[in-house]
């Protein structure tokens, strides 16, 4: 029998309960002692004068307590937006425990298993997978809800307006990627995870090599970078540590699986499309046998060991030791491991002498040693022992032929947290920025092609010819009514753009890269995805009524 509603978001405070306990445990500990449940508890029922649960498993305890307490707490490495997700999630249980306002829908599941899974992964807790196969089953529903509801829906209610003469509807001439057809593209998007493919886990697209790069649109910026990463691994030039540091939806994790798959070992480079360029640049036609290592912040916890083949993993050492080289290689670092300090760079020089070609990346490094701060006796070792890790790791990757090290740092607030983040970002780029060379983001002019190529399929020849001509009539449109549109849409450059973006408007791109990503200052529901009822992008063509008119740059519109 399916679970209802309530139930799945019972479930979720359970998981939601399981992850955070030993985080909990131990920020209350080191701030009020061994008796820090009771010492919570008794506050809480002094101050409201009711009587409060001192389970230190029930999820209202554990979520009170947090809220409670911030500052003194979690507050010390975790930002605003950790805390309103601790907020909302007070909510959230409230609601379930009393059934007050409405039952909860689909997208009510989905909103509270995000949340839930956004905050377990900023304290690096395992069950934020478990959360995000939920989360994906939830979305599924909602969907088919949705489509449930539109095929009862009659059509015979109204009769569009006849479209304009000779104005085509993008519908008829772009053919969107089948899991967008379907309904399933928000689902193949979550695949889109580092930590997620290096398990081999995820949507074909990203997990496998040929199919990725098949839908990927290699920017200039990415074209440089696979360029000196082969020249890096041949030993013919690159440069040895690259830091992704761009704005937060900049392109990092797409680069890093970019990387991630041209140094797959039972891949041939030169069978993967759209690199033909790229070979000839780097004057590669074959890679040797290159090892391989994904550090994920996120995914990986300085507070939870974890196990691998019955051996205990403790530290960013141990996890980087045993991707290159397994059982063996960690021998080599297994004392460092168990007593949570690094090997020393002697040692990383050795491991990646004995396994060169490699390429490490490491994403999510700050939400990893964030952590750490103010911390002692954590498995994965102190904040100090983190940033000399990173000095001599980023020291060896530099003195090791064939060593390559991808580090992706936040540059946006909304990533990076609080004092513990702040000071984690500003201490791992005074030690990465030692050594590592610039790189470039995705430019405005190529967002269109990476979203077009994401989204809809080639334009048949037919399709072309449709989409100029829809692009004549919106010149010729803006030629007649100059006055109400900016002047640049009279020049051929603006047609032009009108041409490599269709079907969607450049002037949704203008706003999305030039605005968004300047000031970053997203709404919270702007992350989460509609099934139902959300405005769409506005497109090129008719949809049985007339042209979609930009809104003048600058305008009210």
């Amino acid at each position: 029998m399916a679970l209802t509603n309530k139930e799945r978001i019972g479930r979720m405070l359970d998981v939601l309960a399981v992850g955070l306990m030993p985080v909990v445990e131990q920020e209350f500990t080191k701030a009020y002692g061994l008796s820090w449940v009771s010492t919570v508890a008794a506050e809480k029922e002094m101050a409201t004068g009711s009587y409060a649960s001192s389970d230190p498993n029930d999820p209202q305890f554990l979520l009170n307590a947090i809220q409670f307490h911030w500052r003194e707490t979690l507050g010390k490495s975790l930002g605003i937006a950790e805390r309103n997700y601790v907020a909302e999630l007070r909510e959230t249980r409230n609601r379930w425990a009393h059934g007050t306002g409405k039952p909860f829908n689909n997208d009510d599941v989905y909103r509270a298993f995000d949340t839930a899974e956004r905050l377990l992964r900023a304290v690096a807790a395992p069950q934020a997978d478990e959360l995000l196969k939920a989360k994906i089953a939830a979305l599924s529903d909602s969907i088919d809800a949705a489509k449930k509801l539109k095929a009862r829906q009659t059509t015979a209610t109204a009769v569009a307006a006849e479209p304009l003469k000779g104005l085509a509807p993008w519908r008829t001439l772009v053919t969107p990627h089948p899991d967008v057809a379907s309904g399933n593209f928000r689902q193949a998007e979550f695949a889109a995870d580092l930590a997620q493919v290096a398990r081999g886990e995820g949507a074909k697209e990203y997990v496998d090599p040929r199919e990725f790069f098949a839908r990927t649109f290699l920017t200039e910026g990415l074209r440089l970078l696979l360029t000196g990463a082969l020249r890096r691994l041949t030993g013919t030039g690159g440069e040895s540590v690259l830091d992704l540091q761009t704005t937060f939806g900049g392109g990092k994790t797409h680069s890093m699986l970019a990387l991630w798959h041209l140094a797959d070992p039972a891949v041939q480079v030169a069978s993967l499309p759209g690199l033909e360029g790229v070979l000839t640049d780097a004057k590669v036609t074959a890679l040797p046998r290159v090892a391989r290592a994904a550090l994920v912040g996120t995914a990986l916890s300085p507070i939870t060991p974890h196990s691998v083949d019955g051996t205990e993993i403790r530290t960013l050492w141990g996890e980087l030791a045993w991707q290159l080289g397994g059982a063996k290689a960690f021998a080599t670092v297994a004392e460092a491991d168990r007593q949570s300090v690094p090997p020393g760079a002697d040692a990383l020089r050795k491991l990646l002498a004995d396994h060169a070609p490699v390429v490490i990346l490491i994403d999510e490094w700050v939400t990893y040693a964030r952590l750490q701060w103010g911390k002692d006796e954590l498995p994965g070792g102190t904040f100090d022992a983190a940033l000399s890790f990173a000095q001599q790791l980023t020291g060896a990757v530099d003195q090791v032929p064939g060593a390559l090290l991808v580090v992706a740092l936040p540059s946006s607030a909304i990533e990076v947290g609080g004092e513990g983040g702040q000071k984690a970002l500003e201490s791992l780029k005074h030690v990465v920025h030692r050594v590592d060379a610039p790189w470039r983001p995705a430019a405005a002019q190529e967002s269109f092609e990476i979203v077009r190529r994401r989204l809809l399929e080639p334009l048949t020849p037919e399709g072309a010819k449709g989409r100029d001509e829809v692009v004549q009539l919106f010149g010729e449109m803006y030629a007649q009514h100059q006055g109400s549109f900016p002047a640049e849409t009279k020049e051929k450059t603006y047609l032009d753009r009108l041409r490599s973006c269709y079907p969607i408007h450049p002037e949704l791109f203008d706003r999305l890269f030039d605005d968004w990503s300047t000031t970053r200052a997203v709404p919270a529901d702007a992350r989460r995805p509609q099934a139902h009822g959300g405005r769409c992008p506005r497109a090129l063509g008719a949809a049985g009524r007339q042209p979609a008119h930009p809104a003048g740059r600058g305008s009210s519109g």
